[in-house]
This record gives structure tokens, C-alpha cells and sequence, in this order.
């Protein structure tokens, strides 16, 4: 008895430097998230609730009217907007990321660098530099739509200044940073599970979706939050290829903080785009615990069985 209380107290002095050592190092990502992200946040949800002031400023007391006024006015369809928008782009994403991160882990290994180089070699330029690269694609006047007009497309289609060409330039912004999880994911995908699918009597293609997809969800299941969430943001892209008819929120929210200088309607729609940005995140949280509880519920099944 004496020998395992020792032993007990060995581990507990064992335990404490090991939680110390992670606390410190943990300490100055803690000290980054909440100067940069909680501290922001909490603003910007005081914020909403305070009155504007004509000045421009921030009034005094709290109000509900800068919350009800937001979803009592016209701009609730923009929310909308921003939503659907930010939903298709990641749909697209993913289902273009999945067949080309197929690909590449199943090319051959010398292969794949040159293969994941290729895929982020674009990133290297300027983000707006891509994006005025795009302007000059989709122009009336761009050689893109002369040739879509020789090849029979109507006068009366303009490829610029429309929610298409926000989805496409974005999908275009967004599609390597899906492929990249959903790679990584594919990359530790025991690829016998195929060959033994079509052993069975699948085709390739159900092979595919049913052993293949559900292999790499937690590949899937990144992706969507690295692309839905910034999209739900995005400002620059709408900004310079949708034009006034394809404004998502984040235009919204530059006009009212520096164009009207309504910061309390500005904090406003922030907070509702901070709430559409947890909610996935929140979501996928949710779904990674209860995976986390069903694999510790089989594994001590398992033990016990043993």
C-alpha cells in the first residue's frame, strides 16, 4: 500500500511541472486570442447596445433601438445575401477540393510537392492584386467576354458588377486553402478500402462516396470553416468586382463606421456577422466532442471486452 501511495505521489509531483510548462506555453497565444479577438469582441458587443451620437460618436445610456433597427430595415436582405452567398462559395470549394486532393495524394510521393507547390504558387501575389487581375477578366471590354460574345453569348450578359462574379472571383480566392485540409485528411486515407469496396461489387463512384467521403470529414469539416467564415466577411472581393447590387455585410459595415460614422449601427452589424462567424464554430466543437466521447465510449467497451 505504502509502495503505491508512493508511487501515486511520484506522478502527482510529475503531473504539476507538466501542467505549469503547458500553461506558460499556452499563456502567450491566451494573452494573443484575448487581446486581439475577446477584448475586440466584447467592444463591439457594447457597442450595439449604445445610442449614436450626432457628432458621429458613440451616445450615452444603452438602447435596443440600434439592434431593431438593423433587423427592421432593408439591409436584413443583405444579411441574407452574405448567407447564401458565403454557403454556395463553400459548397463549391469543397466539392472541387475533394476530387483534386484525391488526386494529389494518390499521385506518386515525388510527385506531390510539385503538386502542393503549384496549388499555392498563386497565394505569393498580392491579394488585391489577384482580385484587379480578375477586373480586368471580367471587363465589358476584357477578351473573356469578346470571346463569349463571337461564341454566341447575348450582348445584354455582363460578366462584372454581379453576384457571379463575387462567387466566382471568391470561390477562385478560397479553393486552395480547401484543398489543403482536405488533403491533409486524404494523405492518411488507407486507399485499400477502395479496392476492397470494388471487391465487393461497388462501382468506383459509390466506392468513392461511401468508404472515400466518410473517411475524410474531419478534412471536410475544416475546409467549411475556413471557407465559409472568412467569405461571411469578406469585403474586398464584393467591394471591387459586385458593385452596388452584390454588397454583402462587410461592405455595410465599412459604410456605417466610415462613411456615415454610425459606429453604434457598425458595431451592430458586426456583432451579428461575430454571431454567424461562431456558429460554425461552436457547431464544430459540438461535433468533435461527441466523436471524442464515442471513441473513448468504444475504446473502454473494447478494454472491458478484453
Amino acid at each position: 500500500m505504502d509502495g503505491n501511495a508512493n508511487l501515486k505521489n511520484l506522478s502527482r509531483g510529475a503531473i504539476k511541472p507538466r501542467k505549469i510548462t503547458e500553461v506558460l506555453l499556452s499563456l502567450p497565444t491566451a494573452l494573443w486570442l484575448a487581446l486581439f479577438f475577446v477584448i475586440p469582441s466584447v467592444l463591439i458587443f457594447t457597442i450595439a447596445f449604445r445610442p449614436s451620437d450626432i457628432g458621429g460618436g458613440i451616445g450615452g445610456g444603452w438602447t435596443l433601438q440600434t439592434l431593431s433597427g438593423v433587423f427592421s430595415s432593408n439591409y436584413v436582405f443583405i444579411l441574407w445575401r452574405t448567407i447564401w452567398v458565403s454557403a454556395v462559395v463553400t459548397v463549391i470549394c469543397i466539392v472541387a477540393a475533394i476530387p483534386v486532393a484525391y488526386y494529389i495524394a494518390c499521385a506518386k510521393r515525388a510527385w506531390r510537392p510539385w503538386l502542393l507547390l503549384a496549388l499555392v504558387l498563386p497565394l505569393w501575389t498580392n491579394f488585391l492584386i489577384r482580385i484587379f487581375a480578375w477586373r480586368l477578366v471580367l471587363h465589358p471590354d476584357g477578351l473573356f467576354r469578346k470571346t463569349l460574345l463571337f461564341f454566341g453569348m447575348p450582348d445584354d450578359v455582363f460578366l462584372l458588377n454581379n453576384v457571379g462574379a463575387v462567387i466566382a472571383v471568391t470561390v477562385y480566392t478560397y479553393l486552395p486553402f480547401a484543398i489543403l485540409p482536405i488533403y491533409a485528411a486524404a494523405e492518411k486515407f488507407n486507399f485499400s478500402l477502395l479496392e476492397a469496396a470494388r471487391d465487393l461489387g461497388a462501382g468506383k463512384f459509390k466506392a468513392f462516396c461511401s468508404m472515400f467521403i466518410p473517411g475524410i470529414k474531419k478534412g471536410i469539416i475544416t475546409a467549411f470553416l475556413i471557407v465559409f467564415i472568412p467569405s461571411l466577411g469578406s469585403y474586398a472581393i464584393p467591394e471591387l468586382v459586385g458593385g452596388i447590387s452584390s454588397e454583402l455585410i462587410g461592405n455595410k459595415i465599412a459604410l456605417k463606421a466610415i462613411g456615415n460614422r454610425n459606429l453604434p449601427e457598425a458595431a451592430a452589424y458586426a456583432a451579428i456577422l461575430a454571431t454567424l462567424i461562431l456558429m460554425p464554430i461552436f457547431a464544430a466543437l459540438i461535433f468533435n466532442r461527441r466523436n471524442l466521447k464515442a471513441f473513448l465510449r468504444a475504446r473502454m467497451g473494447g478494454e472491458g471486452g478484453k
